[in-house]
C-alpha cells in the first residue's frame, strides 16, 4: 500500500501539508474509486489476526529471542545464555513463538535446534530493524 506525499516540501519531511489533511463532505467523491479501495482493503478477520500477531510481538524478551534466531539456529541452552534468561523462560517463549508459527525446530539426537520459521519472518524482522535504524 503506497502513500503519496507532496514533494514540494523540505527534504526529509514526509508529513502531509495541513491543507492536505482537510476533507469535507462538500466535494464529490469517486464511487468507483471508493469501491475499488474497499475491495482491496484488509478484511476484518485478517486485520484482527494481524493485530493479535503484532500484539504478541510486543514483548521485549520474545523480540530478543527472534533477534538471536535471525542470526543463527540455536538450542534452548544457547539461547538462554545469549539473551540472559533461564532455560525455562526461553522454552516458554519458544512454545509461544511456535504456536504462532514464527519459530520451528529440528532434532539432532537429544538436542533440539530452533530457527525462524521461514523467510517471511526473517524479512519482517529485518524490515522492522531497518525502519527503526532510519534517522
Amino acid at each position: 500500500m503506497a502513500v503519496n506525499y507532496s514533494t514540494d516540501k523540505m527534504a526529509g519531511d514526509n508529513r502531509p501539508e495541513s491543507d492536505e489533511l482537510e476533507c469535507t463532505s462538500e466535494h464529490a467523491i469517486d464511487l468507483e474509486n471508493i469501491n475499488s479501495l474497499q475491495n482491496q482493503l484488509l478484511k476484518e478477520d485478517k486485520a484482527q489476526r494481524m493485530a493479535e500477531f503484532f500484539s504478541f510481538l510486543g514483548d521485549a524478551n520474545r523480540l530478543r529471542i527472534i533477534s538471536a534466531l535471525a542470526l543463527k539456529e540455536l538450542c534452548v541452552h544457547e539461547l538462554a545464555e545469549i539473551v540472559q534468561m533461564t532455560e525455562s523462560a526461553v522454552s516458554h517463549q519458544l512454545r509461544n513463538l511456535k504456536a504462532i508459527r514464527l519459530v520451528s525446530y529440528r532434532k539432532e539426537g537429544r538436542r533440539v535446534y530452533y530457527r525462524l520459521q521461514d523467510n517471511h519472518v526473517v524479512s519482517l524482522y529485518e524490515a522492522v530493524t531497518e525502519h527503526l535504524d532510519e534517522e
